[in-house]
């Protein structure tokens, strides 16, 4: 039979030798709160809370409807004009063939404005402007 003081504890009702747990515990205190400095440095615009996963996901779900609008409306703009020009000039299917790949193209466009990989017309590369063209 195991004693009180023996190597698997039973008999004992608590957390056992406070004196050497106090010490490690206003060890493991301060490292968490380097930590958490740490950390705050690291990622200041993180909200706090369980709403963060919500609001990244509604955030999320809303650049996506935003984005895939955008391209959507470019290409039905593209078929509806040129189903428009071969019902008036008789050039069926070619208006409609033609400006179905120009609203296409139109539609990647907008998306790559709207997310930022392009810029918006007249805003590009200032540095052109200012460039000597007298070569």
């Amino acid at each position: 039979m195991a004693d009180k003081n023996g190597p698997d504890g039973t008999g004992e009702t608590g957390r056992g030798k406070q004196h050497e747990t106090g010490i490690r515990d206003d060890d493991l205190e301060r490292r968490r709160r380097e930590l958490e400095a740490s950390l705050a440095t690291r990622r200041p615009n993180r909200l706090e809370g369980k709403d963060d996963a919500k609001a990244g996901s509604a955030a999320g779900y809303g650049q996506a409807v935003k984005l895939s609008s955008e391209f959507i409306a470019g290409v039905v703009v593209g078929a509806g004009i040129g189903w428009i020009i071969d019902r008036m000039a008789g050039t069926s299917p070619w208006g409609l063939i033609v400006f179905l790949l120009l609203g296409f193209g139109a539609g990647v466009l907008n998306v790559m404005r709207s997310a930022g990989v392009v810029a918006e017309f007249g805003q590009g590369d200032k540095s052109r402007s200012g460039r000597d063209d007298s070569k």
